[in-house]
């Protein structure tokens, strides 16, 4: 488990501004993801908990090993937290070979033990073929294989993970996915990964956490925050959400209905249907979200009528980008396009409507 209450303050200086890093971070998942845009205190986390960075104010545990006390000024240093942590850039040595590094990791055990590890740990890896290159002579993804492999090897209590596919193509990416589900499985220890990549952060993540400005916004499983943005912030973060504010023009609770209309800059109000939203009556004024991939799309009348602004091709499936800011993401399989020129008609699911709070 982690607990860690993070304070730590930069004052203003002519050439940056003032920021502030204040958040507890609670979690006992296998897999816990900080995600947010840069700049938001996700690495700096990693390194107050690494011991690289000092807060001015908190306390920090680890599997209840306090490794920083501000108040009991308990402050061990990175070796004694038994941290691994894996860099956004390779931090491989440049000057040995990949299996110099890695017998470098596990300096502590006994040479014949040490020579055994560091072989099961490079045909783990499959790193076997690359034992001798120096790092520049690796890819990309054996640069990564082989910092998680050296950071595994000193035998760590918890994993740090700072942007872990920065740098690598697609292919790759799935590859490492692949490598890090094998790491929970073989080694069974935390792993705190910092990404802004949210199809990383749902593909990795048992917890995620969503950072802005130096605090936590949301945490919770990434369905779960997918499903239910915590605020305006949250779902612009994220990314896959429409909003729309709406104002209510008829109610009927039996039914679970009730008539909406709806505003978007520069969009005409239009009229949709949605559930009923319980402690709102007539006239109130609502805040909506729904995602991308929720809004359906068709070229036949008979929903709401939009104008194209942008149509792109992404894998799978359309982008497509209509008047007032709304997106949708369509299935390319057996969607028919409108004519140039002609509206698009939009239907919104009302199961799809969640109100934001």
């Amino acid at each position: 488990m982690i607990d860690a209450r993070i304070r730590l303050a930069f004052p203003q200086r002519p050439d940056s501004q003032a920021f502030s890093l204040d958040l507890h971070l609670r979690t006992s998942a296998p897999t816990t993801v900080l995600f947010g845009p840069s700049g938001s205190g996700k690495s700096l986390t990693l390194d107050s908990i690494a011991g690289f960075a000092h807060p001015t104010e908190g306390r920090i545990l680890v599997d209840d090993v306090l490794l920083f006390d501000a108040a009991a000024r308990v402050n061990l240093p990175p070796r004694a937290r038994h941290c691994g942590y894996v860099f956004q850039a390779s931090a491989l040595f440049p000057h040995l070979t990949l299996r110099q590094n890695l017998a470098f990791a596990a300096a502590t055990l006994p040479r014949l033990e040490r020579t055994r590890k560091v072989n099961e740990t490079l045909e783990q890896f499959h790193l076997a073929e690359a034992a001798g290159r120096l790092p520049s002579e690796l890819s990309g993804g054996q640069r990564q294989r082989g910092s998680i492999a050296r950071a595994l090897l000193a035998q760590p209590r918890l994993l740090l993970l700072d942007e872990p596919s920065s740098g690598l193509d697609h292919s790759l990416r799935e590859e490492l996915y692949a490598l890090l589900a094998q790491v929970r499985a073989d080694f069974r220890l935390p792993i705190l990964l910092v990404t802004h990549h949210l199809d990383e952060a749902i593909a990795l993540g048992d917890e995620l956490f969503v950072l802005k400005d130096g605090r936590i916004l949301q945490s919770g499983p990434p369905a779960a925050v997918l499903d239910q943005p915590a605020g305006d912030h949250v779902a612009t973060l994220l990314g896959r959400f429409n909003l729309l504010d709406a104002e209510i023009l008829s109610i009927d609770p039996s039914h679970n209905r009730s008539r909406l209309r709806c505003f978007l800059p520069g969009v005409l109000p239009f009229e949709i249907d949605a559930p009923y939203f319980p402690g709102h009556l007539l006239g109130a004024r609502l805040r909506l979200v729904l995602r991308h991939e929720e809004i359906a799309a068709s070229s036949a009348p008979g929903s709401v009528p939009f104008r194209l602004n942008r149509l792109s091709r992404r894998a799978g499936f359309l982008r497509a980008e209509f008047a007032g800011g709304l997106v949708a993401e369509i299935p390319e399989r057996g969607f028919s396009l409108p004519p140039p020129n002609a509206p698009w008609f939009l239907h919104f699911p009302p199961e799809s409507l969640r109100l934001l709070k």
